[in-house]
């Protein structure tokens, strides 16, 4: 039987409505409340190993579905670390929708200190999230240094900043090649974003059944470095529209349909104002620094398209300017710095369209580069991994923390150790298909290509 014990309490400036509510009789606890108008979960395993893992949900668009805060990657993840003895914490944020990134650091703090004066106070606490919760774990732990003994932070777009910015680049390109003549698609200020979304989402599905629009697509899908691989269960398309038909429902329901002109608006709601920019930005050598270059000119030749005249013509298009304000909220409030002091685990796959170019760029941000390990799954889509491969992630932070060295992270001892948890932790969920199935890990050795558009 459950009990359920209601209490009101205030501790401190907080204003916290709790609603603990202890689970089956199993021993282990669950407590739900409000901390500010932030819903939050703890979930406490039947004998604590003394380290909490403070889980950051990634970004949600508007619309997303309500559903109580939980823990991990996968919702199986729950199960895995509890019965591992973790105690669990995962914070809502005020707003819960949306460019919450400023809230999200403020009301993860606040559940850290119920947590230490309602439970008790962690031997060792690891800040982890995932896609933009991983940034929002390392902000955490840059500025409450104190407070976080490690990260892990997963498939995360690091630079927040300039992943965005790829999307705008994205965007553009979509726009000025695609509908250069719709009065309707605004990327930014946009005065019906929604509708923006829908037109310029039209002119990719258009655009899709010709080989000069593939050849477009692949184009201003290479300003993000996003490469036309988009199952986690199934292999690379092998022709050149098979992967130009990945790129586009990544596109599309990525950089468009999240981060296009409703994104952008999101954004500007928090920031002050309009940060997104392209002024400045030279689209023909864009493509040169991109790793999908070579694909493009081989769209280009199979569609019989003068590349050289498109790129003039995205010379030629009106320009995006940053509002300055807008820009500096995002660089304060949105861009990890590299600073923490605790150790960091990044764990990432080696195509995603947040890009693993980003794990280069925070590699050469960090001051103290024997405090940073970074793993790489080679799968495709976004967040593919096991909870086996997430586990074993985890361990390699644990132990640097509990015995001052790094373990060894050479890929045949990761897929070992992973291997050996079983195949009930060993299931990948894959968007494309929205299935999940089993897979062996994939921990491999894998070197990204530069930041296409980093905010520093």
């Amino acid at each position: 039987m459950k009990r359920f014990i209601k209490i009101v309490a205030a501790v401190a400036a907080l204003s916290m409505l709790l609603t603990p509510a202890a689970a089956e009789t199993s021993g282990r606890q669950t407590y739900t409340g409000e901390i500010d108008g932030a819903a939050f979960k703890v979930e406490m395993p039947e004998r604590w190993n003394g380290t909490l893992l403070i889980f950051s949900h990634p970004y949600y668009p508007d619309g997303m579905p309500a559903f109580p805060p939980g823990y991990g990657n996968r919702v199986d993840s729950e199960r895995f670390f509890l019965e591992q003895g973790y105690a669990l914490a995962a914070s809502d944020f005020r707003g819960r929708t949306g460019f919450v990134v400023k809230e999200a650091v403020r009301d993860q703090i606040g559940l850290l200190d119920w947590f230490e004066q309602h439970v008790g106070r962690p031997r060792r606490t690891v800040a982890t999230g995932s896609s933009g919760g991983g940034t929002i774990s390392l902000l955490l732990a840059e500025q409450f240094p104190r407070r976080i003994d490690g990260v892990l932070a997963m498939c995360t777009p690091i630079d927040l900043y300039g992943q965005l910015n790829m999307s705008l680049d994205i965007n553009f390109a979509l726009k000025t090649l695609l509908a250069p003549q719709d009065p309707a698609i605004e990327l930014v200020n946009a005065r019906d974003p929604k509708m923006s979304v829908s037109r310029l989402q039209a002119a990719i599905a258009a655009g899709i059944e010709t080989p000069q629009g593939r050849a477009r697509i692949a184009l201003a899908s290479a300003f993000g470095n996003v490469t036309g691989w988009n199952s986690a269960l199934d292999p690379k398309p092998s022709s050149i529209e098979g992967q130009i038909r990945a790129l586009a429902a990544i596109t599309s329901g990525g950089s468009v349909g999240v981060f296009g002109a409703v994104g952008q608006a999101d954004l500007a709601s928090h920031a002050g104002g309009n940060p997104s920019y392209n002024v400045g930005v030279d689209y023909a050598r864009q493509l040169l620094k991109s790793d999908q270059s070579a694909f493009v000119r081989s769209a280009y030749r199979e569609a019989g398209l003068d590349l050289g005249k498109d790129l003039a013509r995205l010379a030629a298009a009106p320009r995006i300017s940053a509002e300055p304000a807008a820009r500096q909220w995002m660089l304060r409030y949105a861009v990890p710095r590299g600073t923490a002091p605790s150790p960091v685990v990044t764990l990432h796959n080696t195509v995603d369209l947040a890009v693993a170019d980003h794990e280069r760029w925070y590699a050469e941000q960090v001051r103290a580069e024997g405090e940073l390990r970074q793993l790489f799954v080679d799968r495709a889509t976004h967040c593919a991994f096991t909870v086996a491969e997430e586990s074993v992630a985890l361990d390699t932070l644990l132990t640097r923390i509990d015995r001052g060295r790094w373990p060894t992270t050479d890929p045949r001892r990761l897929n070992a150790s992973a291997l050996a948890l079983g195949e009930d932790w060993s299931q990948v969920y894959d968007f494309a298909t929205n299935t999940d199935a089993v897979r062996p890990p994939a921990f491999a050795t894998y070197r990204p290509s530069p930041l296409l558009r980093p905010s520093r």
